[in-house]
């Protein structure tokens, strides 16, 4: 893999990405060969601004969290108004890691 390539695809997805773990996905990256590269770059990623717009506007209802695949933290929250505003406002601060997170554990799969 060349470097301008790992360079750009980090570039153009990192808001996307842990900025702590970016250089072990430059140095992953570079060890790929092209067909991981391919399916890499099909790999759509969560927005973490969204996630958290949504968590700000509909997060008592829980669907952020089903955004994020937390299947069993989202009807907690959808049944419980998200623990009468607690939980609602611990995401606000959480989830756009969370959604980072669930991105580089999605992009450590395929490589």
């Amino acid at each position: 893999m060349t470097q301008d390539r790992v360079d750009m695809f980090v570039m153009t997805n990192q808001k996307y990405l842990p900025a702590e773990k970016i250089v072990f996905i430059k140095q992953k990256l570079a060890e790929a060969d092209e067909d991981k590269f391919n399916l890499v770059s099909g790999v759509e990623f969560k927005d973490p601004t969204t996630i958290l717009l949504v968590s700000i506007f509909l997060g008592s209802l829980g669907i952020d969290r089903f955004m994020l695949g937390d299947t069993g933290m989202g009807i907690l929250k959808l049944l419980t108004l998200g623990l009468c505003g607690i939980l609602t406002i611990i995401d606000w601060f959480s989830v756009q890691k969370k959604a980072k997170e669930l991105n580089y554990n999605n992009l450590m799969m395929i490589l």
